[in-house]
């Protein structure tokens, strides 16, 4: 029996296969500030099942055992009286599940809440009842629903209902309340988000997107309301996207939240390329857009105004690079349960690297003004450890400085560059088993403020992970559950851990 592949240990490490930078595959649940979704997938599950009956478009099992683990007994198990497997096309289909729960080490198991899940391309809701934090726009802690009333093979519209819980009972933050109308009912800690999906062909897909924080002031839609239209079109391996969003909010560095009132354009987007065999990656945007956004610029503003937005042109580019060097690199532990498998779903390998980058962005205004910045980071990334004992076997760490140098400054505050040299710093450190506390910060080192914070507390295990994360600056917080992918081998053994295999008079175990 094969087990899960192991890194190869001469060949370079990249961050983005480590855990100090997320595993390869899964499907992970969101509960964050503004949504609860999900997204990614699980390729390779074990089944087991007391019945099996095949029909025409599917089939029907009774007793279902359903998990991502490849070893025996798992970690993590859907278990459902009955499942229902019905193939509505080529590209979707459709799975019933009686009562279905998540059963966590053979015992604790929570119930699900939904017994039917359409199967496609799609990002879909993980719950039908999720939870968020925005203090901004919602005053905090809320609740919200989500519910489905048009989904096709091509459109798919979603709705959630939210109920602003904090801010109904306690007040909220004072910023939300001065926006609202003096005398305040419970309708106005009522919100709604409503996304419509649909794909016009292979390559192309549209999608709109309204959120309101108080639906019984449409007069004060100014604070109440965002909203975004966009279609995209795939141009070989670039995108092409047209879009208009309203009210878009924006976090700017040590500027803070910044909100671009309006903005009607296009972006050209390509994927990250590699430079033949340099190690050297890049990529590549240009855009144009029609903008409505606020300005400190008083030669811009009319004497008389009832606020301080100015509408411009905008033509941008963007240029990016980046390089990977490997300076010291450890052994993975074996690909066991016990050892390289114990509290994540690939070994770790350790390593130190270092890692240069360089950003080139020049904007151009139809008022003859331009902003063009070119930002060089140094980063040092490494992680030590094996994140297999109990206590203090994981260390993940990143320092990177930045450096800007620029000509011009942009009209607008929320593409303006104030933040000239940026030092950031993070580091993830076991405390026991699988719990993890990470910081991350970064500091305008001009003035010496800290201007972007995120604390993040994580439980993980072989099959699975749950993170809290928080960021004061933003004031926002996610709680997101991630169910890990691996690769299989063949002839997995049954999810009770029996039937090992007697090789010349010797018990071989199956894992």
């Amino acid at each position: 029996m094969a087990d899960p592949a192991v890194p190869d240990p001469n060949l370079p490490v990249n961050p983005a296969d480590q855990p100090i930078f997320g595993t390869g595959g899964g499907l992970t649940f969101g509960l964050g500030s503004n949504n609860v979704g999900l997204g990614g997938a699980v390729n390779r599950v074990r089944f087991e099942a007391e019945r099996l009956e095949f029909t025409a478009d599917g089939w029907q099992a009774t007793n279902v055992r359903l998990t991502n683990d490849p070893f025996s007994p798992p970690e993590l198990e859907l278990r459902s009286p009955t499942v229902t497997f019905t193939r509505l096309s080529p590209t979707r289909s459709e799975i019933r599940a009686r009562n279905p729960r998540i059963v966590f080490d053979q015992g604790f198991s929570l119930p699900l809440f939904r017994e039917r899940i359409i199967l496609d391309s799609r990002q879909r809701e993980a719950f039908p009842i999720g939870f968020g934090f925005d203090e901004r726009d919602r005053g905090g802690f809320f609740v919200e629903g989500a519910f489905e009333p048009l989904s096709t093979p091509t459109v798919q519209l979603q709705i959630r209902p939210q109920i602003f819980l904090q801010q109904a009972f306690f007040g909220g933050d004072d910023r939300v309340i001065d926006q609202r109308e003096s005398g305040s009912s419970f309708f106005d800690n009522l919100g709604l988000v409503a996304q419509l999906d649909a794909r016009l062909s292979p390559t192309t897909t549209a999608e709109a997107n309204l959120a309101i924080v108080s639906p019984l002031t449409f007069d004060n839609r100014n604070d109440n309301i965002r909203a975004s239209v966009r279609a995209r079109q795939l141009i070989g391996r670039n995108t092409l996207s047209l879009e208009y969003s309203f009210r878009d909010r924006l976090f700017n560095g040590s500027l803070g939240y910044q909100t671009v009132y309006s903005s009607l354009g296009a972006v050209f987007a390509s994927p990250q390329f590699a430079l033949g065999d340099t190690g050297i990656n890049y990529r590549y945007q240009f855009g144009a857009q029609l903008v409505t956004a606020d300005t400190d610029r008083d030669d811009l503003l009319e004497p008389i105004r009832d606020n301080n937005r100015v509408t411009l042109g905008r033509v941008q580019g963007v240029l990016e690079a980046n390089r990977f060097i490997t300076l010291w690199q450890g052994l993975p532990l074996p690909a066991t349960p016990t050892e390289g498998l114990r509290y994540t779903s690939n070994p770790v390998v350790p390593f130190v690297a270092l890692v240069p980058s360089a950003r080139l962005v020049g904007s151009f205004y139809t008022n003859g003004e331009s902003q063009t910045l070119l930002t060089g980071t140094l980063g040092l990334f490494g992680q030590f450890g094996h994140y297999s004992r109990p206590v203090l076997d994981y260390t993940a760490f990143n320092v990177s400085y930045s450096q800007r140098f620029g000509d011009g400054e942009s009209p607008f505050l929320f593409d303006r560059d104030a933040d000239e040299r940026v030092l950031s710093l993070g580091i993830r450190q076991q405390i026991y088993g699988p719990f993890l506390f990470g910081v991350q910060a970064s500091i305008n080192l001009d003035r010496g403020d800290g201007f972007d914070t995120d604390y993040s507390l994580e439980y993980n295990r072989r099959t699975y992970s749950v993170v809290l994360r928080v960021n004061p600056e933003r004031e926002i917080a996610s709680i997101g559950l991630r169910i890990n992918d691996f690769n299989f081998g063949t002839d997995r053994p049954p999810f009770s851990g029996e039937g090992n295999t007697v090789i010349g008079g010797a018990e071989q175990s199956n894992d």
